[in-house]
């Protein structure tokens, strides 16, 4: 049975705790009735700039609302005026709402049998008035070209057909993201409570094309509490993101307490965090009593057996997705201590897949991969071609071209294994080995020729990613915040870079300095070297080798990120702007033993 308390006495409750310590972040679950309703919109209203990102950062206050309207049994909780008052008084107020499929379906009036009907679901539930909605997963969904036949006439619920349930099939719990603006990166993460992204800086993950969210499927019973943990883990994560840009802002600078990828949680980040965190709870629960179990309470950030990915297509499984050119992580030393050579044969296993180099040095001309391939130790050169190292317009693809090929000439002679910065195209008709895209760079990729429904959605094929596949070449992705991290470990790219380790004046970025401890925890949820057997969503992620850049530019920073979990260190400054160039990266590759 369901008991409401009297307004009055909720009233007394919120005033009571307000009064003591001001939230950073609130999550609401059940309201009853509408008076409880219209109780909870009078005090959100009350508190500074709730949810509307706008002023200064200490009065920001984000909102999750978990809309509790139908148990799992699919018995009703509330009335049609609680929930009617509900989407009046607290729609426009909260950050995020949370329905399961089958509250997103009272809400809408209808069902939600596909995943196109769970996307246009989202899109009408934003258009209700809240900024961001995650209509959560792990129930039966039928595949896009369902038959209606499938329907149960007299319940209009589709029927649990094994062979049309597209989670069951493919063995996963998926939940679908959509916010009404693109939550990209500001130019700093200190301001990051504004979700404004610029026109053309679109990420993947920003939310406003929607994309699903992926984790293994537990096939138990003992799930009891799992939409009020995810709510729960969202609005905590939400108030670490908070606090860590509080104390930078509060020191009128970037701290070592804090890391840029805790400042930079966002609604979309904050999904991921949570969403790891219930699917490692539900695998880990216990039965309790004569009913179903409770999830467990663990902590955040803890595997890559929980941590979601962001699939292209909601209905392939991961084992149907194709790697891109695989690379091997580094498990021992390669180079002679006595030589500081580095054999470019020894960096291929006997199965004939590539090891991930020591160091990757990255410049803009050719005349610097030219120097580098004649250097000892170098066995992989990223170019990135600024726009003032071209002639003409920096998108003139016949200008970019010939740079890139007189340097895949150089590369191949010398048997140096070259990456191209964004420039996927001429990189492919190169013949290059690998390209490298950042966040932005690979949403572009990504909706190359396939920006279908005036660009709307994410979720299809793989536009360019499918060209840079086809042709067999390597793809690394790089990634700062979670959510960027759910994206490149759905793609099962060659290698994941994280950055900025530590402050960098070489590049202008968005983010803060991630710290040692950021790469301990990528290491993590991309997989440990050794896999246990236990599967995970990532298809093979503990092999992706983990690149790190930024401020690495001696032996004692090298060996921290080594000892912490990296793979290969991105290296830009401390290369260029040596005059003693075969001896630092001796020393660079020496430290990476």
């Amino acid at each position: 049975s369901v008991h409401s308390p009297p307004p009055e006495f909720l009233k007394m409750q919120l005033d009571t705790l307000v009064g003591d310590l001001k939230p950073m972040a609130i999550k609401i679950g059940m309201l009853g009735s509408k008076e409880l309703a219209v109780e909870v919109g009078r005090f959100l209203k009350g508190l500074l700039l709730v949810g509307d990102g706008d002023g200064d950062g200490d009065e920001r206050v984000f909102v999750v609302l978990d809309p509790v309207m139908i148990a799992t049994s699919g018995a009703r909780l509330i009335e049609d005026e609680a929930k009617e008052a509900m989407i009046e008084h607290l729609f426009p107020l909260v950050d995020i709402i949370t329905p399961n499929k089958f509250e997103a379906e009272e809400l809408l009036g209808r069902t939600l049998d596909t995943p196109l009907e769970v996307q246009q679901g989202a899109q009408d539930i934003i258009d209700m008035g809240v900024k961001a909605v995650i209509i959560k997963g792990g129930y039966t969904l039928l595949t896009d070209n369902k038959n209606n036949n499938n329907k149960d006439e007299n319940s209009n619920k589709a029927t649990n057909n094994n062979e049309d349930d597209v989670n069951q099939v493919i063995g996963h719990a998926q939940d679908y993201f959509l916010s009404k603006q693109d939550q990209g990166p500001p130019s700093s993460t200190i301001d990051a409570d504004n979700n404004n992204n610029t026109k053309g800086n679109e990420r993947m993950c920003d939310g406003s094309r929607g994309l699903w969210l992926r984790s293994h499927r537990y096939d138990t019973v003992n799930t009891h509490g799992t939409g009020c943990t995810l709510s729960s883990a969202i609005a905590s994560a939400l108030a670490i993101g908070r606090q860590q840009r509080q104390l930078a802002t509060d020191a009128g600078r970037y701290v070592n307490c804090c890391s840029g990828t805790n400042m930079a949680i966002r609604t979309v980040d904050a999904c991921c965090i949570a969403k790891e965190y219930v699917t490692a709870g539900v695998a880990r629960g216990v039965q309790l009593g004569k009913g179903p179990g409770p999830v467990v309470h663990t902590s955040f950030a803890t595997s890559n057996k929980y941590f979601p990915s962001v699939p292209l297509d909601p209905s392939i499984p991961d084992i149907h997705v194709k790697p891109f050119l695989p690379m091997r992580r580094r498990r021992g030393a390669t180079a002679s201590h006595n030589t500081n050579t580095i054999d470019i044969d020894t960096t291929i296993d006997d199965d004939g897949i590539p090891t991930m180099g020591k160091i990757l040095p990255i410049v803009e001309n050719f005349e610097w991969v030219e120097r580098l391939c004649q250097t000892k130790g170098i066995t992989d050169i990223q170019l990135r071609i600024k726009p003032s190292n071209t002639t003409s317009n920096p998108d003139d693809g016949d200008e970019i071209s010939q740079i890139i090929e007189r340097c895949q000439t150089v590369c191949a002679k010398t048997g140096v294994r070259l990456w191209i910065n964004d420039y996927w195209k001429q990189a492919i008709q190169a013949g290059c080995f690998g390209v490298h895209l950042g966040q932005e760079d690979l949403a572009r990729c990504i909706l190359h020729n396939n920006d279908t429904n005036n660009g709307s959605s994410i979720v299809g094929g793989g536009g360019g990613l499918d060209a840079i596949r086809t042709a067999n070449l390597a793809l690394g992705i790089s990634t700062h915040s979670y959510a960027e991290l759910s994206v490149a470990m759905g793609l099962k790219p060659s290698y994941i870079s994280l950055g900025p380790i530590y402050l960098t004046r070489s590049k202008n970025v968005d983010f803060e300095p991630q710290g040692v401890a950021t790469v301990e925890i990528w290491r993590r949820l991309m997989g440990l070297l050794i896999d246990d057997g236990t599967g995970g969503c990532g298809g093979g992620a503990e092999e992706i080798p983990l690149v790190v850049i930024g401020g690495i530019g001696n032996g004692e920073k090298v060996g921290e990120v080594r000892r912490a979990g990296a793979d290969c260190v991105a290296v830009i400054g401390a290369v260029t702007g040596t005059e003693d160039l075969e001896g630092v990266v001796s020393e660079l590759t020496l430290a990476m033993e």
